[in-house]
């Protein structure tokens, strides 16, 4: 079998030992108070780090950015310390990791954001979603998220600043770069797709309208860490938690092509991943190949022989692999090799302690 999944690959300055990538996957396990990556979250990440890129789970970079309860935080000092843990245990692995910023706009509770209203690109409740919350008191659960309160351009400029903070920040921790979480229903999202956003300002209406917050934030942040360090996600075809655009494949082609003109390092497509779920057309995938010239990731239900095909006809660089990275920590040599696939355990995919998260074994002949 051709190797192309096997083959190295230049992101930026690093060099990576293989093309399979780890993308980010929340599973609540930060220490609480505080939200603080742990020795935990070290030791998962460090078994994985044979994978040519780790993008780590979605980080807050701030109180008001968090919608599940137990997700990791990286805009304090703590924070930060924790996260020095995480990065160091998979550098000695010899592996490389990205850190993924998010703000989760609407997608949340007061319960989550010390009792604060969640902020959007409008006063548009996603409906039929519901985020996990434990606020000390009731047993922790589900719920409805809230209706946010559209962002005024002060709130704008204070959360550009954040993401701005984070990256830095992220830096400091000792991750070799970071990813921006504009995928999924989540604040970005919420700009970006025309049935989230009914803005009368210059963030809404029209295309670039909507695409100006992504545009901005990764302004920033390139300018805070530089380009080579910056990469994005995106989502053109979900429809997770509640964002839905009238033209994704219109829309995510003009964001491909934004985020170009930034030189950031990649740009990272989260594809429908559920059983019965439509393919991402080809002639979409064309368009943003060429669109965007720097590194190519896909994500979805990728098994090695699409993974090896999407890379042989040159749609992507590289290929993430979620779900069986919980269950596989050696998931490329598994790939490589054709060695079966353990299947993970979703009750323990979210909270709780070593079970479920770093006691999956390599694979014995």
């Amino acid at each position: 079998m051709s190797t192309s999944l096997f083959d190295t690959i230049k992101l930026g300055t690093h060099t990576l030992n293989n093309r399979v990538v780890m993308p980010p996957m929340t599973r609540s396990r930060a220490s609480q108070p505080g939200d603080v990556a742990n020795q935990m979250m070290a030791s998962y990440y460090a078994q994985r780090a044979s994978a040519g890129l780790i993008v780590a789970e979605g980080t807050q970079i701030s109180p008001m950015g968090k919608g599940y309860a137990w997700t990791p935080g990286i805009y304090s000092d703590e924070q930060i310390a924790g996260w020095k843990q995480v990065t160091e245990a998979v550098h000695v692995k010899g592996g490389t990791i990205f850190a993924q910023l998010w703000h989760v706009g609407r997608v949340t509770h007061p319960d989550n954001i010390n009792g604060e209203q969640p902020i959007s690109s409008s006063a548009i409740k996603a409906e039929n979603v519901k985020v996990f919350i434990d606020n000390g008191s009731d047993e922790p659960g589900f719920v409805d998220v809230a209706t946010p309160r559209e962002m005024s351009q002060q709130d704008i400029d204070e959360v550009i600043q954040q993401f701005r903070q984070a990256a830095l920040n992220a830096i400091a921790a000792g991750f070799d770069g970071i990813e921006l979480h504009a995928a999924n229903g989540y604040l970005i999202n919420q700009f970006i797709d025309s049935e989230s956003n009914q803005r009368k300002d210059q963030y809404g209406g029209s295309l670039a309208n909507r695409l100006r917050f992504l545009d901005e934030v990764v302004a920033a942040m390139v300018d805070a860490i530089g380009a080579e360090r910056v990469g994005v996600r995106l989502a053109p075809l979900t429809t997770l938690n509640g964002t839905v655009d009238a033209k994704p494949e219109e829309t995510y082609t003009a964001a491909a092509a934004l985020l170009n003109k930034h030189n950031i390092v990649y740009l990272h497509i989260a594809e429908v991943d559920w059983d019965d779920a439509p393919e991402t057309p080809k002639a979409f995938k064309q368009a943003l190949r060429k669109a965007f010239k720097g590194v190519l990731i896909y994500a979805g239900r990728y098994k090695a022989d699409s993974a090896k095909l999407a890379i042989e006809e040159g749609l992507a660089d590289m290929i993430g692999f979620g779900r069986p990275f919980v269950a596989n920590p050696d998931l490329p040599a598994r790939l490589e090799h054709g060695y079966p696939l353990a299947e993970h355990d979703p009750n323990s995919l979210f909270g709780g302690g070593e079970k479920g998260l770093t006691d999956y074994p390599s694979y014995k002949a």
